[in-house]
């Protein structure tokens, strides 16, 4: 009998469903929520509302693209965190209500375990043990995956993600939100011809903090020089930016490869949709000897197919949720 699992994403503001079958994804269905954007950032009262709306459909959404009825599901899969209180509760309580009602098992996801599950959804698929750095608005950290089930994060954010970064950067800069794609477009019509500094953090840790203030800085002194400047430098401090994020990953990711003497080498998550990071991954892979992966596009930001591949793995090892599960905001690997 076909192994059959509905996935739920709803950590942050998008809701998002997937149904595997046998290992292989038939449907990814996100549900988007464009009004944070007159905000310039997630607000998490709305956030929470919007999932209560956009739940049911984009459920119902999945299950009918891939032609799978609910009662033939083996087991639901529902991330748990980290992520927003209130937006967790949301896919969470949905997805033991269908799972007790259906008198199937529950899957817990850490949402940081699928960003990096992703690259195993398709083609070519890495080889253990990886060292998958992911990569996203809420969090920066590097992991030494040994098995689908065994992973260790050998690195982390001490502050800031460096999607984050980006975001704020875009807010200082007039960008709409999200500001990282934006900046992305930009630097390709610029050059990195400004220096930002890289941040001091010991071993594989991460810090933007700093970095986000020496943009700051850097653009207030500027403008108090000649007001237009932003406007007249736009896709060269876009390029600049985009630069020292990049060389701050990339500098991280080849030491951890060194110390742990890993060949296998990928990214993932939201920022791993970006050209320069991307770019820069295949061209140090090339250089270094690596075999390199980044996902597919559509399974970069947040998605279910994500948590579907993720939940397929722990079936099969039969890693199963109690259904006193609760959401876990600061869920940590």
């Amino acid at each position: 009998m076909a192994i059959k699992i509905l996935a739920i994403e709803s950590s942050c503001d998008d809701t998002a469903a997937s149904v595997i079958v046998d290992g292989k994804i038939k449907s990814n269905v996100v549900a988007n929520q464009a009004i944070h954007n007159m905000y310039g950032g997630v607000v998490p009262e709305v956030a929470s509302r919007a999932h209560q709306i956009n739940i049911i459909p984009t459920i119902d959404t999945a299950l009918k693209k891939a032609e799978v009825d609910k009662k033939d599901l083996d087991a639901i899969a529902v991330v748990s965190g980290p992520g927003l209180m209130g937006s967790l509760i949301v896919g969470v309580t949905f997805a033991k209500t269908l799972a007790l009602t259906l008198d199937i098992p529950l899957i817990e996801i850490n949402h940081h375990q699928a960003h990096a599950m992703a690259l195993f959804i398709d083609e070519p698929k890495p080889r253990f043990p990886l060292l998958a750095m992911t990569v996203s608005g809420g969090h920066t950290q590097i992991s030494i995956m040994r098995d689908y089930n065994d992973i260790e994060v050998i690195g982390r954010t001490l502050d800031d993600a460096a999607g984050e970064a980006f975001d704020k950067t875009g807010k200082l800069l007039g960008l709409d939100y999200p500001a990282g794609p934006i900046i992305d477009r930009y630097s390709k019509k610029g050059s990195a011809i400004f220096e930002f500094p890289e941040p001091k953090v010991k071993d594989l840790d991460f810090s933007f903090s700093g970095l986000k203030t020496a943009i700051l800085y850097f653009v207030q002194k500027k403008k108090k020089e000649n007001p237009d400047f932003v406007k007249e430098n736009i896709y060269n401090i876009c390029a600049s930016v985009q630069d020292r994020i990049v060389s701050i990953l990339m500098n991280k990711l080849v030491k951890a490869a060194k110390m742990a003497g890993i060949r296998e080498v990928a990214i993932a998550g939201g920022v791993s949709a970006n050209s320069g990071l991307r770019e820069a991954l295949v061209d140090k892979g090339k250089q270094l000897g690596w075999n390199t992966y980044i996902p597919k596009f559509e399974y970069c930001t947040d998605n279910a197919a994500m948590v579907a591949i993720t939940a397929h793995y722990k079936y099969l090892d039969k890693k199963f949720a109690d259904l006193s599960l609760t959401p876990k905001p600061r869920y940590s690997l």
